[in-house]
């Protein structure tokens, strides 16, 4: 008899939540510019790390094709995907249910792809029904009875463009982190993952010039980039590469809409936010969806 969730896929959905908690935990870093977030909570999470990784170091190398795929990741996921999608939603002023939420639906199909290209993954035709399910079934999660607002001014454009590229970092990188993982242990990879990022957003800071807003962050501040460190930062990566080792590109990219079905239910418990018939239908939908797509990954990888 199947498990309800084998292991890897259980990592990848405590990570999704874990993920979900984050725009709670964010709210009060507001006033910081977001390259500056991302250089501190990459550096707390790497301060966190580095006796594992110096430990993992001694034991472990990474082939040419790993460093790339390393320097691959901590550009583009760790770095540049939150910028563009941040930007995204400043061009929209962060209206809510906008076109740069949809369009951040794209990142499984960029992962999916990616790891067909990359890692040679067959998809099967259950795969593709129970995937297709499952981004409908998040659709109608993250918009109430379905409508998007696509009323949110002249840099809608633009803003497009940007969430199209944040969901090809994210996406893509799934399956890069996945080949780097294939011969070196997550534990390496998280580490190596943190060192880089930091490096990147540390020059990012002074490229963009916000190198003042490096002593801008406040006591509290400071607390709170450690607490994502140890919760939704650098935690939840380290769980979430251990369960992408063991799990499927094209599984684990809709594993992890458990996401924002948490960060839906979030709002209501929290912040009393009335949710649409529909969301609470499609968030029956998309948990029914992502423990058939759990099964798929018992196949042998």
């Amino acid at each position: 008899m199947k498990k309800i969730l084998s292991y890897g896929p259980t990592l990848i959905v405590i990570a999704a939540v874990l993920w979900g908690l984050d725009g709670v935990l964010r709210r009060s870093l507001f006033s910081l510019p977001p390259i500056t977030i991302v250089f501190y909570e990459h550096l707390i999470g790497l301060i966190l790390i580095l006796p594992a990784l110096f430990a993992a170091a001694k034991k472990e190398t990474l082939s040419r094709s790993g460093w790339l795929a390393i320097l691959w990741v901590s550009m583009l996921s760790g770095m540049l995907g939150t910028l563009w999608f941040t930007t995204a939603l400043l061009k929209v002023q962060f209206i809510p249910f906008s076109v740069v939420f949809l369009l951040q639906k794209l990142q499984p199909i960029f992962a999916t792809l990616a790891g067909v290209v990359l890692l040679k993954e067959k998809i099967s035709k259950e795969h593709f029904v129970w995937a297709g399910f499952a981004l409908v079934a998040a659709y109608f999660v993250t918009f109430p009875d379905g409508d998007v607002n696509f009323a949110t001014g002249a840099q809608t454009g633009i803003a497009a463009l940007f969430a199209v590229g944040a969901a090809f970092a994210w996406g893509s990188s799934t399956a890069v982190s996945r080949f780097a993982l294939k011969d070196n242990s997550d534990t390496y990879i998280t580490g190596l993952r943190f060192f880089f990022t930091t490096l990147m957003s540390l020059i990012g800071v002074f490229v963009l010039g916000q190198s003042a807003s490096l002593v801008l962050p406040t006591l509290s501040q400071f607390g709170r980039l450690i607490t994502i460190a140890l919760s939704t930062g650098m935690l939840a990566l380290w769980i979430y590469y251990k369960g992408l080792k063991k799990t499927k590109v094209g599984v684990a990219t809709i594993l992890e809409l458990v996401f924002p079905l948490t960060a839906v239910i979030i709002d209501l418990v929290l912040y009393k936010t009335t949710l649409a018939t529909s969301q609470y239908l499609a968030a029956g939908a998309l948990l029914f969806s992502i423990w058939r797509m759990s099964q798929l990954n018992q196949d042998k990888i």
